[in-house]
């Protein structure tokens, strides 16, 4: 199973963004429980988000 702090070749580690990790402990429950593996792992160490997540996160970024 892959641990969210390392890659698929197992020593290499990567450490998650903070702020990400935070603002992935702040999410309600409800939102959590919708999140994939993938999904987690694209919030905490990811430039690029899938759609799903995207839609799934709307209601959580703000306008600019």
């Amino acid at each position: 199973m892959l641990d969210y702090g390392q890659m698929e070749k197992g020593s290499t580690k990567r450490k998650a963004i903070p702020a990400r990790v935070e603002f992935l402990r702040c999410l309600p429950l409800s939102v959590k429980e919708t999140l994939s593996k993938e999904e987690v792992d694209a919030i905490l160490f990811e430039d690029i988000w899938p759609n799903s997540l995207i839609d799934k996160l709307k209601d959580y970024f703000e306008e600019e």
